[in-house]
């Protein structure tokens, strides 16, 4: 699943094969991203997307963030782990209970009521193949988020080109911000 942010972020949704847990009290690991599967989106990641993203955050000593549902106010762990095989995208990490967000986030998952990771991203190339589906082939990774599911499953996928003093960390924010207005304003009302 995917879905496009205000200011040219994407997001891609992936349900674990199997049941995501928390071990040892805070760690977790699964796949975030799987190559060669069309998603819901009609994207396929390629082997190799993530590759020059990995390299760059590691010359710079950063990390792939970990979130909450996509919002970067609310880190819920580390990522300890972050690197491709031939399957995807392998995540392993520990969640901070510690804080608030990270109590809540292994409740959940312990309960069974998150289920998924999300990437956060910037497509640096892709092409159409003759199908219509975009392969995806660099990757500019930001994010990797527990997710209940995608924030918003019905958008598009599409690409916005940056101008030079654009800010994706502040774009993300609006973009989430009016997300969840819209969500709110979608919301049945309760009795």
């Amino acid at each position: 699943m995917t879905d496009t942010l205000n200011g040219g972020l994407e997001r891609k949704f992936c349900q674990f094969d199997a049941t995501l847990a928390v071990r040892d009290g805070s760690e977790i690991a699964g796949y975030a991203s799987l190559f060669g599967r069309v998603d819901q989106g009609g994207d396929i990641v390629q082997s190799g997307a993530y590759g020059a993203s990995l390299r760059a955050l590691e010359a710079a000593g950063r990390r792939v963030k970990m979130l909450w549902q996509h919002d970067p106010a609310q880190p819920s762990g580390v990522w300890d782990e972050v690197r491709e095989d031939e399957r995807g995208l392998y995540v392993r990490g520990r969640i901070l209970r510690e804080i608030e967000k990270g109590r809540e986030a292994a409740a959940l998952i312990e309960a069974g009521a998150i289920d998924g990771l999300s990437i956060g991203y910037r497509t640096k190339r892709a092409e159409k193949d003759a199908g219509g589906r975009r392969l995806l082939h660099d990757l500019e990774l930001w994010e990797v988020s527990l997710v209940t599911f995608p924030m918003l499953p019905e958008a598009r996928v599409g690409a916005k080109a940056e101008s030079p003093d654009s800010n994706p960390m502040r774009e993300l924010a609006e973009a989430l911000q009016a997300a969840r207005h819209d969500l709110a304003a979608d919301r049945p009302a309760t009795t």
